[in-house]
């Protein structure tokens, strides 16, 4: 391949750059950012790699800041380039293909041409993937032309002529190579006249015509000499030595092959870039090698084969005796193997009995998991409901302890039906990870503020020490890292009497974008004995009943260290009895300001929490009934209530809606059904669904019904209006 193809384009592409300098203590200009991308050229040419991706990279950011997708494909161009001549050729195809995906967004079609240029050298000379290679070349050849380009396009297309003689197809590559021996006369340089009289010579030789090629070969190899250009010459005397081989004439091809080997060697020392394969190279010189030496020593093979011809009757004649043997001892084993075999046969049947009844078990287990969730959930939706009614209702009861006791209650009861549904989609491999923008301190004030009551019956203070280096705003699954604080904190203030439990988040070290947050709860309670503490995240055990009744099913911790394998994370404790303890865990969390800005940019802001909706409630529970309806009328829209679901068809006969809360678990017919047969009468109100089941037990039945979302009791009113909102504006938009 022609060796300055990368630094030739990369010069070009910026040869139009200021000499502005390129160390800027603010945000510099896009004059001041095309040259700091010169220097990063320029450290490329002296092969200072490091130097030049580190340049590169502060090319892409400040690119990446000005939302400039040409200055963006300019930097991956660069460091694809530096990942190329180390041999990274799969990192630089992936920085190649990201440069392009930004150059594709612009106009200019140089960047365009250079980074296709670029690919086809890669996958033909590199990768050897010829045919993907002179894909990228012909692409580059198009927009050559459309800029009128015809040094490119002499450029290119004796790249593609290479390509295909490499392949042995010369009647493709021809017309390539014809189109630059007419134009590089007057659009040619000296490192592709070195190339050009090596292709004629490769052509020559296999068209037959040995004089011609010898002659263009050799002229080859003296310019090359002459115009210093080394790796060209180097490819030269390799493609001779394969000549002469052809024609028999072994002596020169060796010697060629040599000058070959020392040029390579030269070129590409471990030193410079770590990339010649030198041993590759030495083994075929051997092969050559021995080529020549063949008829010397074929007397002495002739000589040594009536030898070798014994050995191998003898070998043979104790091969045919062990394969006696071993037919012998197969033959003997059979009998063994066919009862095994059966055994083996009836304990497989005996397994598969066993395993169909396992999963039985588990689909029961999950039934019964789902149904009590929608059978505790639905009165627990009322109590909760009604509870803040009451409080809205008679504003004197506002700090009732008695109130306030019910409905922590309920919630804790509540928080209780989730921590077994949760440990049971952790086991069944139900969880992903989300990727979301969050704030450590906005987190960890959220997890104190929840849990001001459990702290106040207790007495205790919670304390909270957020390390400052820590970035604003980190990139994560912040529900499930509230989750983990939420059990450890409640777990801490549960085992502490007044005393003190502290929350601390310390930044440990950063890789890349990511930043690795240790997190510490800390409290001076009663402390876990040594001989409970590998114990303690079991499902199910509890330590201290003996001499009190701390509340708690067990499934905290639990949930805890199954949440944090999720992180690729573990959790350790510090413990001593009297003194307190300590939990201890570290998250790697991502810190990406370009992508929290559009994550934040994309956050929708609800705006029409103040319309009046006309909303159709589907719901046969009287409580549940009561609840809702103070919900939707205290958000100022109107409520029609009907109890199942041929009241509800009828009515959505008769009346217009906004949008319709459906329950699932109905008699007559359940919410699901009632979906199909609105859908079935073109109705296209949007439906929600207002269950007690786990949303992820419904959503794919839901889906196929017509449901537009779905909504899990009990819920936040705020999220409800928040849903039927966007449902209503999405169906008002598509109208």
């Amino acid at each position: 391949m022609i060796q300055p193809r990368i630094f030739i384009l990369l010069l070009v592409l910026l040869n139009s750059f200021s000499t502005i300098s390129f160390a800027q203590p603010k945000a510099p200009s896009k004059a001041e950012i095309k040259n700091i991308a010169k220097q990063a050229v320029k450290y490329l040419n002296e092969a200072n790699f490091e130097k030049s991706i580190s340049t590169a990279r502060e090319v892409l950011h400040y690119a990446t800041r000005i939302e400039d997708n040409y200055l963006t494909a300019v930097s991956y161009n660069i460091i694809a380039a530096n990942l190329d001549e180390m041999s990274e050729f799969d990192r630089a195809i992936f920085y190649y293909n990201k440069g392009l995906s930004y150059a594709n967004k612009t106009t200019n079609d140089t960047i365009k041409n250079f980074i296709n240029n670029n690919l086809g050298n890669v996958y033909c000379f590199e990768k050897k993937q010829y045919e993907k290679g002179i894909l990228y070349y012909k692409k580059s050849l198009e927009y050559s032309q459309k800029e009128a380009d015809t040094c490119q396009m002499v450029f290119t297309k004796l790249n593609i002529a290479w390509a295909y003689f490499d392949i042995g197809e010369y009647k493709k590559g021809l017309p390539y190579l014809e189109y630059t021996n007419k134009y590089y006369p007057k659009f040619g340089n000296e490192s592709t006249i070195v190339v050009q009289n090596m292709l004629n010579g490769m052509y020559s030789s296999y068209k037959g015509e040995n004089k011609k090629a010898e002659a263009y070969f050799l002229k080859a190899i003296q310019l090359g000499k002459n115009n210093g250009s080394e790796s060209d010459l180097s490819y030269s005397h390799e493609e001779y030595s394969k000549f002469l081989l052809k024609n028999r004439d072994y002596k020169k091809a060796y010697e060629n092959l040599v000058i070959f080997n020392k040029i390579t060697e030269q070129l590409y020392n471990e030193d410079k870039l770590k990339k010649a394969d030198v041993a590759g190279i030495h083994l075929e010189l051997d092969e050559y090698k021995r080529e020549v030496d063949k008829i010397e020593i074929e007397k002495n093979i002739q000589a040594q084969s009536l030898k070798q011809s014994r050995i191998i009757v003898v070998l043979f004649i104790l091969a045919m005796i062990v394969l006696l043997l071993l037919m012998y001892s197969l033959y003997k084993n059979y009998s063994f193997k066919k009862k095994v075999n059966r055994d083996l046969t009836i304990a497989n049947e005996e397994l598969l009995i066993a395993k169909e009844k396992a999963e039985e078990a588990s689909l029961l287990k999950t039934q019964f998991v789902s149904t009590m969730s929608h059978e505790l959930r639905t009165p627990l939706y009322g109590v909760i409901g009604i509870t803040n009614m009451l409080l809205d209702e008679h504003k004197e009861l506002a700090n009732s302890p008695h109130l306030s006791s019910l409905k922590f209650s309920a919630r804790y009861l509540l928080s209780l039906v989730n921590d077994i549904l949760h440990i049971n989609k952790i086991e069944e491999n139900r969880i992903v990870l989300e990727s979301l923008t969050f704030n450590v301190l906005d987190e960890i004030e959220m997890v104190k503020n929840s849990l001001t009551f459990i702290a106040q019956n207790n007495n205790d203070k919670i304390t909270i020490k957020v390390d400052p280096a820590i970035p604003e705003y980190l990139i994560g699954d912040k529900l499930r890292l509230s989750q983990i604080l939420m059990n450890l904190v409640s777990n801490a203030l549960k085992f502490t009497k007044n005393g003190n439990v502290t929350v601390i988040a310390n930044l440990l070290k950063v890789e890349n974008k990511s930043h690795f947050i240790e997190f510490q709860v800390e409290d001076n309670g009663i402390g876990i004995a040594a001989v409970d503490q590998d114990k303690i995240f079991e499902k199910f055990v509890q330590v201290g009943r003996s001499e009190n009744d701390y509340q708690g099913t067990g499934l905290g911790l639990a949930i805890v260290k199954r949440l944090l394998t999720l992180f690729k994370s573990d959790i350790s404790l510090e413990s001593e009895i009297g003194k307190g303890t300590t939990f201890k865990f570290t998250i790697a969390f991502d810190h990406d300001p370009a992508l929290t800005n559009e994550i934040i940019k994309n956050i929708k802001v609800d705006l029409s929490s103040s319309q009046i909706f006309r909303i159709l409630v589907v719901e046969d529970n009287k409580i549940n009934q009561t609840v809702t309806n103070r919900i939707i009328q205290k958000n100022n829209c109107s409520c029609i209530m009907v109890e199942d679901g041929f009241q509800a068809i009828e009515i959505l006969n008769k009346e217009v809606f906004d949008v319709v809360l459906m329950d699932i678990n109905m008699p007559l017919m359940n919410g699901f059904e009632t979906t199909r047969k609105i859908r079935l009468k073109g109705i296209k109100t949007p439906i929600i669904a207002l269950t007690a089941f786990a949303k992820d037990e419904i959503i794919e039945e839901a889906i196929s019904a017509g449901m537009n979302d779905i909504m899990v009791k009990p819920f936040e009113p705020i999220k409800l209006f928040k849903v039927i909102t966007d449902q209503i504006n999405k169906t008002r938009n598509a109208g």
